[in-house]
């Protein structure tokens, strides 16, 4: 039986260390790497800072040959190897998921490095996009120690698994 979606995920940043946070979700309190700029209101492209407000998830993607299917009641997209991110304020494509040719630079989604096998992209910055408000803004898995992201909320594996289990579309990611 699955459970029932929350309504509400809240991240705070932890006292004292503006890079550090906490995500509560109902009875959960679950420590979380924060942008290296911290938690900001007036998000730009490449500032390091994790954008002030209130999101909603908009899917789950996964390594789907690095781990089996999480259970979830977003919608699901398995991250192949020619999926990445559009993070050029010029580009068409900005804030958007693209498919990279083998050999560019571009921000790929699978990474050798295990921080994005899952990945729940949030609606920041979509409707509508603004070039330059900043764009790749996840919840993702968290680097070893908790070490700031470029932006994003970063959690242990085994915590962003359990908080998978009870996101649904409709639940509401405010971060403040």
């Amino acid at each position: 039986m699955r459970k029932r979606a929350l309504s509400r995920v809240t991240v705070r940043r932890k006292p004292g260390d503006h890079r550090r946070g906490w995500l509560t979700a109902g009875p959960l309190a679950l420590p979380v790497a924060l942008g290296r700029g911290g938690i900001i209101a007036n998000k730009r492209e490449g500032d390091g800072g994790t954008p002030r407000g209130a999101f909603r998830p908009k899917r789950l993607w996964w390594r789907g040959e690095r781990h089996r299917r999480p259970a979830t009641s977003l919608p699901v997209q398995r991250i192949r190897l020619d999926d990445g991110w559009c993070e050029d304020p010029a580009d068409r494509h900005y804030n958007r998921p693209v498919k990279v040719p083998p050999g560019s630079k571009a921000d790929r989604l699978a990474r050798t490095d295990g921080l994005y096998d899952f990945i729940v992209e949030i609606d920041h910055n979509t409707r509508p996009r603004v070039a330059g408000r900043g764009s790749a803004v996840f919840i993702h898995v968290a680097r070893s120690g908790f070490a700031p992201t470029a932006g994003c909320v970063a959690l242990t594996t085994s915590a962003l698994r359990h908080l998978l289990a009870r996101l649904g579309p409709r639940t509401r990611i405010v971060i403040e």
